[in-house]
């Protein structure tokens, strides 16, 4: 079992069934275009977990400085294939960005998660996170 970053284009393509998943609202094209920009403009990541020659998870994330959190590892997208769900990926991914955020000196580690997502909020509690926040959204655009 292996973690490393998506950098090359078939990484990301590799990656992109697990992360289509959760962004069922992305096809592969726009997938790929919007990860390598964000990449480019805002510092995002992506890292997954390959286990057996398959991708079994992937998360997405950025390192920020914020005045209320100081230097943070946000994590945008962090999600496990259905079929592998309960077999310890997500958490090894997890405490994979834990390390990580450490060993960039790291203040903190946040992620939004939906509020129908039952399982991810066990799971992150389990993790010893807290929910310190409501997050409010408002669409600009359909």
């Amino acid at each position: 079992m292996t973690i490393a970053l998506a950098q090359t284009l078939p990484s990301l393509e590799r990656c992109y069934p697990v992360m289509h998943e959760l962004r069922t609202h992305l096809d592969k094209e726009r997938f790929l275009a919007q990860v390598q920009r964000q990449a480019r403009e805002a510092g995002y990541q992506l890292a997954y977990l390959e286990d057996e020659s398959e991708v079994r998870a992937v998360a997405g994330f950025r390192v920020a400085e914020y005045l209320a959190w100081g230097k943070t590892l946000y994590v945008d997208d962090l999600v496990t294939r259905q079929i592998d769900r309960s077999k310890g990926y997500g958490e090894q991914l997890f405490d994979w960005l834990v390390a990580r955020a450490r060993e960039l000196e790291c203040d903190q580690l946040h992620l939004d998660s939906g509020v129908q997502r039952f399982g991810a909020h066990r799971f992150y509690l389990r993790k010893r996170m807290d929910i310190t926040s409501h997050h409010f959204a408002m669409k600009l655009r359909d």
